[in-house]
């Protein structure tokens, strides 16, 4: 029985992880243990990050309703339970959208969570 050369498929994957790792400083892109190490870090982490960024955004949006709801007399944790008393179906990216592109109607929308804050107290 002949020897099965495995020359080919090595190459192909030795080539396919330095590629992968073509921005990577030093052996870390051109010896293949350091690469295939760094590969998986890389990818471990891109993994991780991209969960991390969906808090990020909510986070940003936080701030953003936080300062357009000050702009306009109010906290936003007022602001937020006055939409909830409302029962307005508006989302934080919605709502911060709106604080920075149309001030006007964001305020017409703390108005609403305004007035049913004071239904609420009465």
């Amino acid at each position: 029985m002949t020897r099965i050369s495995i020359s080919r498929v090595r190459r192909r994957r030795h080539r396919k992880v330095l590629k992968q790792t073509s921005g990577h400083q030093g052996g870390r892109h051109r010896l293949f243990r350091q690469a295939h190490e760094s590969m998986l870090h890389a990818l471990s982490y891109s993994y991780a990050h991209r969960k991390e960024r969906k808090g990020d955004r909510r986070r940003q949006w936080n701030v953003r309703i936080n300062a357009g709801a000050r702009a306009n007399g109010i906290s936003y944790s007022l602001l937020i339970h006055g939409l909830k008393l409302a029962e307005a179906e508006v989302d934080r990216k919605i709502l911060a959208d709106l604080a920075v592109q149309d001030p006007g109607a964001f305020a017409q929308v703390v108005n609403r969570a305004k007035e049913q804050l004071k239904a609420a107290a009465a």
